[in-house]
């Protein structure tokens, strides 16, 4: 059986960057000086959803519960291609809520483009031009959907992530429990969640990242992504792309070694719906569930062994990046003998020949494109999968439990004694 993997973004399409459309703006009302946040929202025939979505954006608070100066943040809501009354019913709740800076914009995209990744791309480039123009390089640029609502304190939770260095912020994205009782695809959703977040923590205590240390979590999606406007230039923008352009704009932060946090602090509830407006997202997730429920068969997910050897090696390529650059033996051309031994031994571990990897290392200007390489490379080679075949998501539960406890640092440091 062919694996499904529920994080849904293990195949992101890979796009070059195009230009930052700020020449070409979607409002012509000028940005307030006071504007720190610009929340953007693509709503395709969303007029049932907005109105709880907006509430919760009207409502913002910081930590101690006082509510945000209305003048700070602002929301732009893109219609496109809309068949019902999304844009009227935005103009509606702009009037219920005047305190709430709202924009709405309608457009009709050519077929070609009509899709999540043009509509998020407008309104990120827009955002970034209305936050540069009102003096803000590090203004926030925050990204939802239509069929979320944002936690209270959601806007107030990523300006403190931001304040604590990182350059882009994941929040964690609740779906809404189903009125079914008993629900098959409930069970697989959670249990795929208690995977990944498994997964994460044996990631941190193998391959710590102190700008994304535990507690996190897993998820990179456009229902709660938020990055700095000096970010979101440096990577050249949302890459343009029919869907999965949220795990696209992440593979280009870590590709230019930005700081990108999975806060479990930013919270967001969106819906459960198994039809969605994109060909591959939860709703596709959902619905892939639901037929291997109808089939009796569990999801297949890569095992606790294959990532724990994955992130050793991760985290010995890391420091055998670091010696590379910093060795003034380094020639331009070659490794260091002492590189090339250590080479050997990670390339065995990542199931790559040590020329592909020293080829691979000698090439790459950031360690993020050095482990992108990596893991294309890994994608086409028939012995890795044959190495590591995906198994069931229970047995991968169990093996991510045993995995916790072996290294936790309790039981890293007996072993350490013992030996």
């Amino acid at each position: 059986m062919t694996p499904v993997l529920p994080s849904r973004f293990h195949a992101a399409p890979e796009v070059a960057a195009s230009p930052l459309l700020f020449d070409c703006g979607l409002l012509t009302v000028p940005p307030r000086p006071e504007l720190r946040f610009a929340v953007i929202i693509p709503a395709k025939d969303e007029a049932e959803n907005l109105p709880a979505t907006l509430a919760a954006l009207a409502t913002q608070v910081d930590a101690q519960g006082q509510p945000l100066p209305p003048s700070s943040y602002e929301v732009i809501v893109l219609a496109n291609n809309c068949e019902d009354a999304t844009a009227h019913v935005t103009r509606q709740l702009a009037q219920a809520y005047p305190q709430l800076v709202l924009h709405v914009v309608e457009r009709t995209l050519p077929p070609t483009e009509a899709h999540v990744g043009k509509a998020r791309r407008l309104l990120m480039d827009e955002a970034a031009r209305r936050l540069r123009s009102a003096g803000r390089p590090y203004g926030i640029i925050a990204s939802t959907d239509a069929d979320t609502r944002v936690a209270p304190t959601w806007l107030a939770s990523i300006a403190a992530e931001i304040a604590a260095g990182a350059d882009a912020v994941c929040g964690r994205i609740m779906a809404e429990a189903p009125t079914q009782r008993n629900c098959p695809v409930r069970r697989y959703h959670l249990r795929d969640a208690a995977y990944r977040l498994l997964a994460a923590q044996l990631e941190h205590l193998i391959d710590p990242n102190p700008v994304d240390a535990w507690p996190r979590h897993h998820q990179h999606f456009g229902a709660s992504f938020a990055l700095t406007v000096s970010a979101y230039e440096q990577v050249g923008g949302l890459p343009v792309v029919p869907y999965l352009e949220d795990e696209a704009l992440y593979q280009a932060l870590c590709n230019h070694d930005l700081r990108v946090r999975h806060s479990p602090a930013v919270r967001v509830t969106t819906s459960a719906r198994r039809e969605g407006r994109v060909a591959v997202g939860l709703s596709w997730q959902l619905r892939e569930w639901a037929a291997l429920s109808e089939q009796l068969q569990e999801p297949l997910v890569a095992s606790g062994p294959q990532l724990a050897t994955q992130w050793q090696a991760r985290r010995q390529l890391r420091q055998l990046w670091q010696s590379f650059k910093n060795d003034v033996s380094f020639s331009g051309a070659v490794l260091s003998p002492t590189l090339h031994t250590v080479s050997t031994r990670i390339a065995d571990m990542l199931g790559l020949t040590k020329k592909t990897l020293c080829q691979a290392i000698m090439e790459a200007t950031t360690f993020g494109a050095l482990w992108q390489c990596v893991q294309q490379e890994q994608a086409t080679r028939q012995q890795w999968a044959q190495r590591w075949p995906p198994i069931a998501l229970s047995s991968a539960l169990a093996e991510l439990r045993a995995l916790l406890k072996q290294h936790t640092p309790l039981a890293i440091e007996a072993a350490m004694s013992k030996g």
